[in-house]
């Protein structure tokens, strides 16, 4: 499947009828946005093509990627990711706005789920529906060399990809496991304001995942 069929079977999905519902919901909830035109359908990723580095995330944010239609676009989560993106040398530049000429350098960017889910906690079933999707989009990125799984679900979620066994990989921030053909998988915590506003990712935490995650891919 080529790029463009992909997103517009992705866009169009439908499998998941309490994602559909709460994606639609959520527009118009937050006084800040109302007014405002909202995506409200499956994200599609975004970023270079060829990219090397992957980073791959939990789901939208109702009001973040849900509104915006891209990626850590629009809330905390990528207020925090994007200047640091820039800072790596991955991101022409430090912020992500709604149809801007943002460019993205040897990283592409995803999620295990693609449409916003309540709380931001998709269920079992839903992470298994969104999988096919998960294995359309990682087949056109054939050039990946490392991916970076943002938090325990989305650690597992790639695990469930690779058909490999979450007791043999264990989430822990800063995890870096082997995969097959000489690839590899870090893990980090979540960019998400829970874990940036409190400390426990850090700036200089992040940043040093994504020099490493350059370095094993050879940027």
């Amino acid at each position: 499947m080529e790029r463009e069929a992909f997103v517009q079977s992705l866009v169009a999905c439908r499998l998941c009828p309490r994602l559909v519902a709460w994606r639609e919901e959520v527009v118009g909830r937050k006084r800040v946005f109302r007014g405002e035109p909202y995506w409200a359908r499956p994200v599609p990723g975004f970023g270079d093509p060829e990219a090397k580095i992957l980073l791959f995330g939990l789901a939208p944010g109702a009001h973040g990627s849900n509104r915006t239609g891209r990626p850590f676009t629009g809330d905390a989560s990528g207020a925090f990711l994007y200047p640091l993106l820039h800072e790596a040398g991955l991101s022409s530049k430090p912020e992500s706005l709604p149809g801007d000429d943002l460019r993205l350098y040897g990283v592409y960017l995803t999620a295990a789920v693609r449409c916003a889910p309540p709380k931001n906690k998709p269920t079992p079933e839903e992470l298994r529906a969104c999988a096919r999707w998960t294995a359309v989009e990682l087949g056109l990125l054939p050039e990946v060399r490392v991916y970076v799984a943002l938090g325990r679900i989305a650690l597992e979620a790639l695990l469930a990809h690779f058909g490999l066994r979450k007791s043999a990989h264990p989430f822990r921030h800063g995890a870096h496991y082997p995969l097959p053909g000489g690839r590899h998988l870090l893990a980090s915590y979540h960019v998400s304001r829970q874990n940036t506003q409190t400390g426990r990712l850090t700036r200089e935490m992040f940043l040093e995942v994504l020099k490493e995650a350059k370095r094993l891919a050879g940027l």
